[in-house]
């Protein structure tokens, strides 16, 4: 089973992640963290097979967290599930090593269109 960490300072955006997931068809094993630097805990304890994150959280912003996944190593997939999309967000993910952006509001089509890629 495909394991999946959702990092985002709200709560409700969680839910709505690991809601639109499931519509999708992924069933995954899914664990939670509320910041960037929960999430760097997290895949420090036990490196998930994905990480979906949010771009803008306190004390550790998801792109901080990627770039601190990196650097420390990890090579796990990241893609950022967020508010805002901009060209300059959108190019910066991708240069910083994102396999993705998806700009809320999504469906469960467009989590299918980025993730599977992924997992081909």
């Amino acid at each position: 089973m495909i394991r999946v960490l959702v990092a985002d300072d709200s709560r409700v955006m969680r839910q709505i992640v690991i809601r639109t997931l499931r519509q999708a068809g992924y069933d995954w094993e899914v664990r939670e963290a509320a910041d960037g630097a929960q999430a760097l805990e997290a895949v420090r304890a036990d490196e998930p097979d994905v990480i979906l994150s949010d771009w803008n959280m306190p004390e550790m912003t998801g792109i901080d967290l990627l770039r601190r996944l990196r650097a420390e190593g990890f090579t796990t997939p990241l893609g950022f599930v967020t508010s805002e999309g901009s060209p300059e967000m959108r190019e910066l993910a991708d240069r910083e090593g994102a396999l993705f952006l998806i700009a809320k509001p999504f469906t469960p089509e467009g989590f299918r269109e980025v993730i599977e890629p992924v997992l081909a």
